[in-house]
């Protein structure tokens, strides 16, 4: 991938995919400056790179004031920025919509909704004044799929792809490319979180689901690597406003289909008809 010497801020790089696509961005030759709540470990393992390529700054996406102080301090460094890629994320609490903790529910929404707005508006000024820049969101099944008691997962990652779309709109004219990526069954500290939750909390299906995905390894990191390095490159000039799977999309074919994607509502959200399914007896 054509990444070398290209800026590329990451958020939740402590562990889990936001580490791996450090590593891999440091591979392709690109600069990074990168931020997780918990720098400790992750400061240590890549002490090798930082102050020369890499530049690891504690901070909350939740929290206007650390994202504010994380673009200002990369981009400083940097000088520039080419790639947002919007990775931190949490499941929030597990239960009931009735019986969770309120405030537990809000900083769900805090942290993987407002939290990659705010990166996103950081972001945008730089990008707009290049006439030129990419934003990977991370999104999952919450957005596609019903997840009953991790409802602020669920309402968080669906509203992000909303969120993608629409911006995906209004960056059209500055040459900016925005889309949402849904990764696949990643067997991280997500997963192990919801099988500790056990399943009073997260339901016995899920639970059973878990446990299944924990045992078979899940699928490979890489596929979500692999889209990502696409995104960021040229080679995927002219996609915008998507989600995309990993692991089910033919995304490495999409740019030979440009026309048919943007002039399409193929891979967006949308509300599904009767007539979509067959039945004539609901609509107009």
């Amino acid at each position: 991938m054509d990444l070398k010497n290209k800026i590329i801020a990451i958020t939740g790089v402590s562990e889990g995919l936001g580490r791996v696509l450090c590593r891999e961005y440091l591979n392709n030759g690109a600069k990074v400056f990168a931020c997780a709540r918990n720098i400790d470990k992750f400061s240590i393992d890549f002490e090798n790179d930082i102050g020369k390529n890499l530049l690891v700054i504690k901070a909350d996406v939740s929290s206007e004031m650390d994202i504010s102080n994380f673009f200002e301090l990369g981009t400083n460094f940097f000088g520039d920025l080419d790639v947002l890629v919007n990775n931190a994320g949490i499941y929030g609490p597990k239960g009931s919509i009735d019986e969770v903790d309120i405030t537990d529910w809000k900083y769900c929404i805090d942290v993987n909704l407002i939290g990659s707005v705010n990166a996103v508006r950081h972001s945008l000024p730089i990008m707009k004044k290049n006439k030129k820049g990419k934003i990977i969101q991370l999104s999952g099944g919450g957005a596609t799929n019903p997840m009953p008691n991790l409802t602020a997962y669920a309402v968080s990652k669906a509203a992000i792809v909303r969120f993608v779309e629409s911006v995906a709109l209004e960056v059209k004219q500055y040459n900016i490319f925005i889309n949402a990526i849904a990764p696949g069954p990643l067997n991280t500290r997500l997963l192990d979180e919801i099988i500790e939750s056990g399943p009073e909390k997260v339901g016995q299906e899920f639970f059973n689901k878990s446990l299944k995905q924990r045992d078979n390894g899940g699928v490979s990191m890489q596929n979500a690597v692999d889209l990502c390095l696409f995104l960021s490159s040229s080679s995927s000039e002219g996609i915008s406003g998507k989600l995309i799977s990993a692991i089910w999309d033919k995304w490495q074919d999409w740019n030979q289909h440009l026309d048919e994607i943007n002039n399409s509502d193929i891979y967006c959200l949308r509300r599904i008809t009767g007539k979509d399914r067959g039945f004539d007896w609901g609509d107009k």
